[in-house]
């Protein structure tokens, strides 16, 4: 089964100077019949104004990646009740997360995170990502993931513990960033004993049989044989998650 998640119809969620649109319910955003896709909970790209960002957030038991897409995302975070509080390190984090570069938060038994826009007169967006780990009430960590050196085809930014390259995550996951060519062709096998997530960030591309443009997405589950990608005219930059079987 293949299921089509079009760009249009995605949750649209404004406030303070952010706009979010929602792949699946999350926060402000319900829909019934859009409660995520196995240990894929959340999907939502976030855009920020100048100074704008998300509100803070508490997070416990969920991996949360954050890809930059435009821009510079800031970010503060603790595994304390608040910022003031000490991390398990004996620091607060804090930095900066540029365009191309992947951040993971391990949230473990609880920490509080705050995403924002430290730009003066830049605009900032980037894909919020919401793993359900296998695992409960561990240490919280964070990690990042730089921009690959050489970003042509799939290039792998997380895995299980990063055993097989990336970032570690604590869920049977794997996650790829791609970049194609104008009209370049890509293929991807699939095992009909997992679930996968294809969403495009930018361009355009044919993904079995289907047109895709920046936004949109496709779910497959249970399905054999391979993904065919051919990207359009513009290229085409998409994110590639390869997931357990639904419990």
């Amino acid at each position: 089964m293949i299921i089509q998640r079009f760009s249009h119809e995605r949750g649209r969620v404004g406030a303070d100077g952010t706009d979010s649109l929602h792949a699946f319910s999350s926060g402000a955003y319900y829909d019934p019949a859009w409660m995520g896709f196995g240990a894929l909970r959340v999907l939502r790209e976030v855009r920020a104004e100048p100074g704008a960002g998300l509100a803070v957030h508490r997070y416990a038991n969920m991996d949360v990646f954050s890809y930059v897409l435009e821009g510079e995302m800031g970010f503060e975070g603790a595994a304390g009740s608040e910022f003031g509080e000490a991390a398990e390190s004996g620091e607060v984090a804090t930095g900066i997360v540029r365009a191309g570069e992947l951040q993971w938060l391990g949230a473990g038994h609880g920490m509080r995170h705050r995403a924002f826009n430290p730009a003066g007169d830049a605009p900032l967006r980037f894909l919020q990502i919401w793993i359900q780990p296998d695992r409960l009430n561990a240490r919280p960590a964070y990690a990042l993931s730089p921009v690959p050196a050489d970003a042509d085809g799939f290039v792998l930014r997380a895995s299980r513990d990063a055993a097989e390259g990336g970032l570690p995550v604590r869920q049977d996951l794997r996650l790829y960033s791609a970049a194609l060519a104008p009209h370049a062709d890509a293929r991807r096998a699939l095992d009909g004993g997992r679930c996968y997530w294809l969403q495009l960030v930018a361009g355009s591309a044919r993904a079995n049989g289907r047109d895709l443009a920046a936004g949109d997405a496709l779910g497959f589950v249970a399905e054999t044989g391979e993904l065919a990608l051919s990207a359009g005219a513009q290229g085409a930059q998409l994110l590639w998650l390869e997931l357990p079987p639904p419990a």
